[in-house]
């Protein structure tokens, strides 16, 4: 497969300015959460969605490679993130029941505790970052814009 683009399959300048203000505008917001649940809890953007995706798993637990695709890290990466809220208290490493070589991350009670006393804060951020720069109208339309890109 040849991965350079031949004329035709090249970006206008106006496509290239949609990548880069979708690009910019996911890494501001994302910069400004991780600013306020640092700040005030001492919890990285990357571990609230850890801890997020965990509570809201049946049985506070996912597979490892779920949990990667759900917080889109590397499984390598999750890996290192994960062995971190270990040590933190956050997160236990539970062996998978049916499959001896497989483990579940599960959500500790030091984890919750923690989710909850930082979900107020995320959930403002989302919507002062966010949410609120558009209509309910505009915020319909942007969900089902950027879903046409994951389906």
């Amino acid at each position: 497969m040849d991965l350079m683009p031949g004329p035709d399959e090249r970006v206008s300048p106006e496509q290239l300015e949609a990548w880069r203000a979708f690009d910019r505008a996911h890494a501001h917001v994302a910069r400004l959460l991780e600013a306020d649940l640092t700040e005030l809890h001492r919890l990285p953007l990357a571990w609230y969605e850890v801890l997020a995706r965990l509570a809201e798993a049946e049985g506070q637990r996912l597979r490892m490679s779920q949990l990667a695709d759900k917080v889109m890290l590397s499984p390598s990466g999750l890996t290192r993130l994960v062995d971190r809220m270990i040590s933190e208290g956050l997160v236990r490493r539970v062996p998978a029941e049916k499959d001896g070589r497989g483990f579940y991350a599960a959500l500790a009670e030091e984890g919750q505790r923690r989710l909850a006393d930082a979900a107020d804060t995320h959930q403002r951020g989302v919507r002062d970052y966010m949410v609120e720069r558009f209509s309910p109208d505009e915020l319909a339309q942007l969900t089902a814009f950027l879903n046409r890109i994951i389906d």
